[in-house]
């Protein structure tokens, strides 16, 4: 069974994203299946910390929100900036991040429209599934709101 570790401040900039990033690393290093969700979809910054730039290829959180591509689409293998950075993973062990979109756009979207809070613990849960994950660490949105209580609620 996946455990959940969600990572939560109520206000920004204390190192959530860093603790996330550190907290996935470290459990993939030791051989474990795992991915980190950047929720804070209003002010993503996660992806720096795997070698993203403002550009991320591919399928992104938002996405996966909006209808445009599956939670898995989305879920970035970036187990080898683990090894690019002198660390040595363990047999069986893979870091998957899922991003939020950095463009102006997207972030936008979001904060007009605002997204299904279940549809992301649907993500949560496919996620668990198709990846094999032994951990789920979902970097959160500062502050409360139903994402955060979502998030907190499910963890372990």
């Amino acid at each position: 069974m996946t455990k959940i570790v969600s990572v939560h401040s109520f206000r920004g900039g204390t190192g959530k994203s860093n603790t996330s990033a550190n907290i996935a690393a470290q459990l993939a290093a030791a051989g474990k299946r795992v991915a980190v969700v950047d929720t804070d979809v209003q002010s993503p910054g996660i992806h720096v910390f795997f070698g993203f730039t403002e550009d991320i290829p591919g399928k992104t959180l938002n996405d996966f929100l909006f209808g445009t591509g599956t939670v898995t689409e989305a879920a970035h293998d970036v187990t080898a900036t683990l090894t690019a950075s002198g660390a040595t993973v363990a047999p069986g062990g893979a870091l998957y991040l899922v991003p939020s979109s950095m463009k102006a756009g997207d972030i936008a979207r979001v904060l007009r429209q605002g997204y299904d809070v279940e549809l992301l613990n649907e993500g949560f849960r496919t996620l668990n599934k198709d990846l094999g994950l032994d951990y789920l660490v979902i970097d959160t949105h500062p502050g409360l709101n139903e994402e955060t209580l979502l998030s907190i609620t499910i963890s372990d």
